[in-house]
C-alpha cells in the first residue's frame, strides 16, 4: 500500500510539465507554417500592391488571364485601360494585372 501511494504522488507533481510538452509540437508546427507559408505570402501580396500602385501609361503588362497588353490610360484608382491590339482597348481592374514587363514586343 505505501508503495502505491508514493507512485500516485509523483505522477501528480509532473502534470504541469506534461501539458507544456504536449503543446510544444503544436507550437513548433505553427512556427514552421508561419515561416514557410504565411510570411512569404504576405511578402508577395505586398510586392503586388506596390507593383499595381506604380502602374503608368506605356507599361507593358500581363493580366492574370494571360493577355499581353500595353497600358493606354489610367482611369482611376481601380480601373486601367489597356490596348490588346491596334484599336482594341479594354478596361480592367488593377488587381488583375499580374506582371509588368520591362521590354516586350507587344504593341510597339
Amino acid at each position: 500500500m505505501i508503495v502505491n501511494l508514493a507512485y500516485a504522488q509523483t505522477s501528480q507533481a509532473s502534470g504541469g510539465q506534461g501539458f507544456i510538452i504536449q503543446l510544444l509540437p503544436l507550437i513548433l508546427i505553427f512556427v514552421v507554417f508561419y515561416f514557410l507559408l504565411i510570411r512569404p505570402q504576405q511578402k508577395r501580396v505586398k510586392q503586388h500592391k506596390e507593383m499595381v500602385s506604380s502602374l503608368k501609361v506605356g507599361n507593358q503588362i500581363i493580366t492574370s488571364g494571360g493577355m499581353l497588353a500595353k497600358i493606354v490610360k489610367v482611369d482611376d484608382d481601380n480601373i486601367v485601360t489597356i490596348s490588346i491590339s491596334d484599336g482594341v482597348n479594354v478596361k480592367v481592374k488593377r488587381e488583375t494585372i499580374s506582371e509588368v514587363l520591362a521590354d516586350s514586343p507587344v504593341n510597339k
